[in-house]
């Protein structure tokens, strides 16, 4: 018997996510709706009671809504990874962002900055600038977005770059990838699933995450930016 499952999932592997999704309903015959949030958004929402059957986020996400009971204990799989990356709009010049010193000359010389205002790879981009030592002369350049327009504001010229989490370009018209941030300053940003506590298709809803996580998604998770696990 087939089952209707909802999912709620961060922005970061969305197009990874879609593309499992739309491969596991042909597999199975289950049916998948997904919604999609910046990580602190999935957690307000099951938190305010919103029902779903998996969430998909950051490890932390996924922990930080065990702890708040709407996950089951030790249903947490982590399942890719993605560092950051660049992008600019298509047909752009691609500028020198392959060393740390090229690319603060890059960040120094754009008259405008797109990175999600909410969210782990948003953080953590902030927290590069105040370790290269230019986070004051970037204040008038940031331009903080919502997770679901950071890319494509540079798309419509809006923004001259992007940098967010790689997966989050792939799929987006308009842009074209520059590259990974530099090796020295890189970190990975996780994606992670986990089962809900009410959910009334376990069954289901168990075998979308091991689905995700399963060795044949690996080509699927390559293709979209993420490393497995």
């Amino acid at each position: 018997m087939s089952s209707a499952l909802k999912v709620l999932s961060g922005n970061g592997p969305r197009a990874t996510v879609r593309e499992l999704c739309r491969q596991f309903e042909r597999a199975t015959g289950h049916t998948v709706d997904l919604q999609f949030e910046v990580n602190p958004d999935v957690v307000r929402k099951a938190e305010a009671g919103e029902s779903f059957d998996v969430a998909v986020g950051n490890p932390h996400t996924i922990d930080r809504l065990i702890e708040c009971g709407k996950a089951v204990a030790g249903s947490r799989v982590d399942f890719g990874r993605s560092g950051l990356a660049a992008a600019v709009r298509s047909g752009a010049p691609r500028p020198d962002i392959g060393t740390v010193e090229s690319f603060k000359r890059t960040l120094l010389a754009v008259e405008g900055v797109a990175f999600p205002a909410e969210g782990a790879s948003g953080v953590y981009f902030l927290g590069l600038l105040d370790r290269m030592g230019i986070k004051a002369q970037m204040e008038r350049k940031l331009k903080p977005m919502k997770a679901e327009d950071c890319v494509e504001v540079v798309a419509r010229g809006e923004a001259d770059m992007v940098v967010v989490v790689a997966t989050r370009m792939m799929g987006v018209a308009g842009v074209d990838v520059v590259g990974p941030i530099p090796e020295d300053l890189r970190t990975k940003i996780g994606f992670s699933a986990g089962l809900s506590a009410s959910t009334q298709e376990p069954d289901a809803a168990k075998a979308l995450i091991r689905f995700l996580s399963a060795p044949s998604a690996a080509a699927t998770l390559k293709k979209n930016g993420v490393e497995p696990c």
